[in-house]
């Protein structure tokens, strides 16, 4: 199966930062329909690839392919259609002076045709559960809101990735559950390929497959069931645990007999309500 994202052997430093690589021999595959998330400390290179997978900087070695097909100066613009960024503060990203104003800008900018311009908007704001606010000032909006605006922009253009860099990280807790609702259901209804580069550990929770970046470099990869499970050594990296696994993680600390595996907090409650009954 040819993978709908491949990264092979890039290299990528900074201007002024020389010795100093954001990314340092980076090689990863994502495949179609697949949510992926990337986690790590601040500086370890995780918004530097998104934007490297984006066509918006340009590695300084190795190859990147998007759809089985080798990103380029020629098909720079060809490819990034096919690649949806959500950025971190969805201020940044409105230029309409109304909700449906600012979906409709990337089409105006392909050329799409007006009457399939009013569909897509329609639709899109739809998908995102945005309809009812077309005709508001996105700043009047709350964050969760806003979010889900920009990615009823991106639905609208149709693209088979989705990459979200850090669009959750200025969110309340409301607010970040309405914006991972959204996209799991976009991902469902059309089995989008998701690259979540995020903090927020619930997020990376949601994810198929993670992967853990130190210094620019790929240092674990696994379900999130592999990688949560190995608590202590997440700790040394910077990150932060699962609430289930930190809970597990000071009882163990304690002498308490705590299950190894990686558990949910349902399953965790689960754990300890069998354990009372016996």
């Amino acid at each position: 199966m040819t993978p709908i994202i491949e990264l092979k052997n890039i290299f990528y430093e900074y201007v002024g930062e020389e010795n100093t690589l954001a990314l340092n021999d980076l090689s990863y595959q994502i495949f179609e329909g697949e949510w992926v998330a990337i986690i790590g400390h601040n500086g370890s290179g995780k918004s530097t690839q998104a934007k490297i997978i984006n066509g918006l900087l340009e590695a300084k070695s190795g190859e990147v392919f998007i759809e089985g097909e080798r990103l380029s100066v020629e098909n720079v613009w060809d490819l990034r259609a096919k690649v949806g960024m959500v950025f971190q503060n969805p201020d940044n990203q409105f230029v309409g002076s109304t909700v449906e104003d600012d979906v409709a800008f990337g089409l105006e900018n392909h050329g799409i045709p007006r009457e399939e311009m009013l569909i897509r908007v329609e639709n899109a704001l739809r998908e995102v559960r945005m309809e009812e606010f077309k005709t508001k000032e996105p700043a009047r909006l709350s964050g969760g809101q806003k979010q889900r605006v920009a990615i009823a922009g991106i639905v609208a253009l149709s693209p088979s990735i989705i990459i979200l860099d850090e669009a959750t990280s200025m969110l309340d807790p409301e607010g970040r559950n309405e914006v991972i609702s959204t996209i799991q259901k976009i991902k469902r209804e059309k089995n989008l390929t998701v690259l979540s580069i995020t903090h927020d550990i619930d997020e990376a929770a949601n994810a198929d497959r993670i992967l853990v970046m130190k210094q620019g470099r790929l240092v674990d990869e696994g379900t999130p069931e592999q990688i949560f499970s190995k608590g202590e050594q997440l700790v040394e990296l910077g990150l932060e645990l699962p609430f289930a696994e930190r809970l597990k993680l000071a009882l163990k600390q304690r002498g308490v007999p705590v299950p190894s595996e990686y558990m949910s907090e349902e399953r965790l409650v689960e754990f300890w309500i069998s354990n009372l009954k016996k």
